[in-house]
């Protein structure tokens, strides 16, 4: 037999407690419904962090397998823990760059993001010291009625700062303001734009990175290291984060730097090699840093010196081309045969003329001597000397003054120079190393002796070859980069700081108040006032 239907419940016949039940039904039912809200608030919630960890976990397992590669494959493809790590900042800065760039042109992916970061970062330590700073609305009355208002709350965040070895606690508070006779009106001072939105650092704690490790060459799981034993624990992967956030807001500024450089009547360049973390072979591939430079001082020209440094693959007559094809002044390089391509005499398709360098030729007869008894090589070294004492002496005037002297006492050493070498090396046997630096020499006369007809160029390359020695203490602390992205944002800082170091701007100063600057809306039209001389300048007025 079929189940009896169950007997409705006995309901009240009083209206006034038929009321109370269905309004505690409705209470019910409000709960109800609110719970599946919240739940289906949660599961949203629990959804995007999943997606984040997903993300995350496909990163950390592509890095865990290149270790366990490093580690355990075969020993021509192993590498230390220690360039490992190097290799995974470059890369975390690099994923960094690409990330700032997407938030810029992506206004709802900024605001995701600065949401994620703000959840994530935690809270600094309570031992630091607080520095309070509070953004006040110039005007307290009330925009409606002009009446004065009160303050009802405020905003408040902290990121971290640093000043020289010390950490501290940049405490920003946006008081609220209400008008007590206008329903809702509240006034509140706007929050100042940051460099890592949703982060922590400051812009001065940033260039305190950057500095460290370009400036210092201290990579970057070592400042963690140093963070770590003030107390404050920020992994690299977090400081590789800031790198590639700030060299995407620099890059504009290098870029106009190298415009302005290029633009100079004569520059030198220079180039050398980079080693470069190669994923794909678990080794290293050799890239190359290509600087130009400009130092006028030696004449008493009054452009400021700079130095501008381009990460590429390789070595190739392409990429000189790709960097100096627009330049067409006087090019002072080494002996390397790839800027010969370049020269075009009309000056419209590149350099106008090619200046060598007295350094290199002078390394040929140098490196000769130290095999023992050399009297061609050291003769050799004695007549370029005396081309060098007059330099000295001339170093500073004008290019008329040094023109000049030149003529008057270089040039008969010159001839007579030239006159030596070709009488030398005939009687020389032609595959001798002495023979080799003086056919050297005769191969690159032309852009020798340029300095005879052109007070403005120099004796040799050392100022750009000065400027890749950061470069090469950096490559030797660091080994490596991570990346070829990575190496991009290596030459984005190190244009800046290099740059810095020639026209005497201490480059934390510098890149603080420049990040400081571009997070904040600085027009492209007033880039020019971004240079590093430009804040040489400001210090001195």
């Amino acid at each position: 037999m079929p189940h009896a239907a169950p007997a409705p419940p006995d309901l009240p016949t009083d209206a006034a407690h038929l009321r109370a039940l269905v309004l505690a039904m409705m209470a019910e039912r409000d709960e109800a419904v609110g719970a599946r809200d919240a739940l289906a608030a949660a599961h949203a919630q629990l959804q995007a962090a999943h997606d984040l960890l997903a993300e995350r976990a496909a990163r950390l397992e592509h890095l865990l397998r290149t270790l366990r590669r490093l580690h355990y494959g075969a020993k021509s493809e192993r590498l230390p823990e220690a360039q490992l790590q190097l290799g995974l900042e470059d890369t975390e800065a690099a994923i960094a760059k690409v990330e700032a760039e997407q938030e810029r042109d992506d206004p709802a992916l900024r605001r995701e993001r600065a949401a994620k970061r703000r959840a994530n970062r935690g809270k600094l330590p309570a031992h630091l010291p607080r520095i309070e700073v509070e953004l006040a609305p110039q005007d307290t009355a009330c925009p409606c009625c002009r009446a004065a208002m009160v303050v009802i709350g405020e905003d408040s965040s902290e990121r971290l700062d640093v000043i020289p070895a010390q950490f501290r606690v940049l405490v920003t508070r946006r008081p609220k303001l209400a008008c007590r006779s206008c329903t809702g009106m509240v006034v509140q001072q706007a929050a100042p734009s940051r460099l890592i939105e949703g982060g922590i650092p400051t812009e001065a704690t940033v260039a305190h990175v950057l500095v460290a490790r370009y400036a210092d060459h201290l990579p970057l799981y070592r400042q963690a290291q140093i963070w770590t034993r003030q107390g404050v624990s920020i992994d690299r992967s977090t400081l590789a984060s800031w790198v590639g956030t700030a060299a995407a807001e620099l890059a504009p500024v290098v870029a106009r730097l190298k415009q302005i450089v290029l633009g100079s009547a004569r520059i030198f360049a220079d180039e050398t090699h980079v080693p470069v973390l190669d994923p794909g072979r678990g080794r290293t591939k050799k890239g190359y840093f290509w600087a130009i430079a400009r130092d006028d001082r030696p004449w008493s020209g009054k452009d400021p010196p700079a130095v501008v440094y381009t990460y590429a693959p390789g070595r190739a007559h392409a990429h000189g081309v790709a960097l100096l094809g627009g330049f067409r002044g006087i090019l002072q390089v080494d002996g390397y045969g790839a800027y010969r391509k370049l020269v075009d005499p009309a000056g419209k398709a590149g350099p106008s003329a090619l200046a060598f360098c007295w350094s290199h030729v002078r390394r040929g007869f140098t490196d000769v001597t130290k095999g023992g008894n050399a009297p061609i090589a050291t003769e050799a070294l004695q007549r370029i000397a005396a081309l060098y004492r007059i330099e000295s002496e001339i170093r500073g005037g004008t290019a008329a003054e040094r023109l000049a002297h030149r003529r008057a006492r270089s040039a008969p050493l010159v001839a007579d120079l030239h006159a030596w070498f070709h009488a030398q090396h005939a009687r020389l046997f032609m595959r001798g190393t002495t023979a080799e630096a003086i056919g050297y020499a005769l191969r690159h006369w032309d852009g020798l002796v340029r300095l005879l007809n052109d007070g403005r160029i120099e004796l040799d390359t050392n100022c750009v070859e000065r400027s890749m020695r950061p470069v090469a203490l950096s490559r030797k602390n660091a080994l490596f980069a991570g990346s070829d992205d990575g190496a991009e944002n290596w030459a984005i800082v190190a244009s800046l700081v290099e740059t810095c170091k020639l026209n005497a701007v201490d480059p934390q100063r510098y890149l603080a108040d420049t990040l400081t600057r571009l997070v904040n809306g600085w027009r492209q039209s007033r880039i020019d006032e971004l240079m590093p001389w430009v804040t040489a300048t400001e210090k001195t007025a």
